[in-house]
């Protein structure tokens, strides 16, 4: 894989900046926005940048910071899922929560916000504290958002618990977008002012990056990944004002800073600081990119891949047509087709009156596969992925048929599954015991490693299962949007 993007220096140049915030106030409440952990997206559009980036910055600064969680309460109530993880909202808290403390970080509580009494909100609050969790309630804002008086306010942010907090950085985080992040710092800066204190608020986001062009295509690509937000880049038009720079934000930010700003003044009774949304930013990410047609060809795919998703998700009735047409909208104006992924067209070709599944390995050969009656097409791309690339011919059996045949069984006689094509999850625990006792099984299982960032496509809607493994083995999968049976209920 070509590398575009600088990680090291990029680590280096963030925690120095985010600090120098920090020593421009008492304390300095940070709007964390995107994934901390493992960010696929960043990682595709920028090669070179860490997955993990995000956590191995706050671990730098370990010492010096501690974490909010928000969540909101509507999206416990409705049980939104996290499609990356296929987990509720309030299930991802936990998921957080036990993630930051195993890198040691200080977890002070979780804010359910917009708070109306739901009842399943009700009930995670019950579960957290009885976990031992700090948990807060914050209701809607009074006044929010144009009665600046009434929001800064004993009614307004006033109205909300302080929440205690003794380091000099607090990052507020949460599983997702609307959680309610901005309100809890602007909440906190009333009371911290209140008391003496001067704290300050800013932001970290990785995209939009401000620093590149509006049309680049790793800001589009932003665009292609939050479709169903409907967000769209803009130039800062109030930073352009102040200093005379072009630099991009987006919609949402640039909306809401003549609000802010008012907010932020009414609270300190001072002038902000803050010329514009961008001002509030701490990202450095443009700065690491090292090479810009590298990461111009990868977010140019990452597009194409969201495209593909989006129409997946109208299908399967996640997304209105509106946002699948978006997607294709995105496509069309950078003059993208769907076969310039390399491994549609190979997928295609192979599925003939069946299904098909192709992978590009990184030295740019494709592999293609098709199910058979023990097996779906997916855990075939993957058994014969690995045998390509530890040489074994592709007549050897790396499991046994009578071990995939009892497993078969297992599920449909007495687990009475209506699907006992065993997925890649089943075939790879099949494969894992094998290579116990089969040296050929085990050279060809040290191979899954090697797959990482490999591109997947398939002919089909893939099932929960599949998508959830290709996720764990770190494989960038699409599909086409067809379904893989007539059934209504398929996982």
């Amino acid at each position: 894989m070509k590398i575009g993007f600088d990680h090291e220096k990029y680590l280096t140049e963030q925690t120095q900046y985010i600090l120098e915030r920090v020593d421009n106030n008492h304390k300095l409440y940070l709007e964390f926005g995107g994934k901390l952990f493992t960010d696929h997206h960043a990682a595709r559009v920028l090669p070179g940048f860490d997955v993990n980036a995000k956590v191995k910055l706050l671990t730098q600064l370990k010492d010096n910071l501690e974490i909010i969680i928000c969540v909101y309460a509507g999206d416990i109530e409705k049980n939104k899922i996290r499609a990356d993880y296929g987990i509720t909202y309030d299930m991802d808290v936990m998921r957080l929560i036990d993630d930051l403390r195993g890198l040691g970080l200080n977890i002070n509580s979780v804010v359910i916000t917009r708070y109306q009494e739901q009842p399943s909100a009700t009930k995670f609050i019950e579960k957290l504290k009885r976990r031992g969790i700090k948990t807060y309630t914050h209701k809607f804002t009074k006044g929010y958002p144009t009665d600046v008086e009434m929001i800064v306010s004993k009614d307004g942010y006033g109205a909300n618990p302080f929440i205690e907090t003794t380091k000099p950085l607090v990052v507020v985080t949460a599983p997702g977008p609307g959680s309610g992040k901005l309100a809890t710092c602007l909440s906190q800066l009333y009371h911290e002012s209140r008391n003496g204190v001067q704290a300050g608020y800013s932001k970290f986001e990785t995209f939009p990056i401000w620093n590149l062009p509006l049309k680049h295509p790793v800001n589009i690509a932003y665009e292609s990944a939050t479709v169903d937000l409907k967000d769209v880049n803009q130039i800062d038009s109030f930073h352009l004002e102040a200093y005379d720079e072009t630099v991009v934000n987006y919609n949402r930010d640039i909306e809401v800073f003549p609000v802010l700003k008012r907010i932020l003044e009414k609270i300190t009774g001072e002038e902000s600081i803050y010329k514009s949304p961008t001002d509030m930013g701490v990202n450095q990410a443009g700065f690491s990119i090292t090479d810009d047609e590298v990461v111009r060809a990868a977010a140019k795919q990452e597009i194409i891949r969201r495209y593909f998703q989006s129409l997946c998700e109208y299908k399967k009735g996640h997304f209105d047509l509106e946002t699948a047409q978006r997607a294709e909208l995105i496509m069309k104006d950078l003059d993208l087709k769907p076969e310039e992924r390399n491994v549609v067209v190979p997928a295609r070709e192979k599925a003939g009156d069946a299904i098909g599944a192709a992978i590009e390995l990184h030295d740019g050969r494709i592999v293609t596969a098709r199910g058979s009656a023990l097996i779906n097409p997916s855990a075939a791309l993957i058994l014969n992925a690995i045998k390509l690339l530890s040489g074994i011919p592709d007549e050897l059996d790396l499991i046994s048929p009578s071990i995939l045949e009892t497993i078969i069984a297992l599920k449909g006689d007495v687990l009475n599954h209506k699907n006992s094509q065993l997925n890649i999850e089943e075939v790879l625990i099949a494969l894992s015991i094998s290579s116990n006792t089969n040296p050929t099984s085990k050279k060809a299982y040290e191979k899954l490693f090697d797959l990482r960032a490999c591109e997947v496509h398939c002919t089909v809607i893939l099932s929960q299962a599949d998508e959830s493994m290709f996720r764990s083995l770190g494989i960038n999968f699409t599909s086409d949007d067809q379904f893989a049976t007539k059934d209504l209920f398929y996982i």
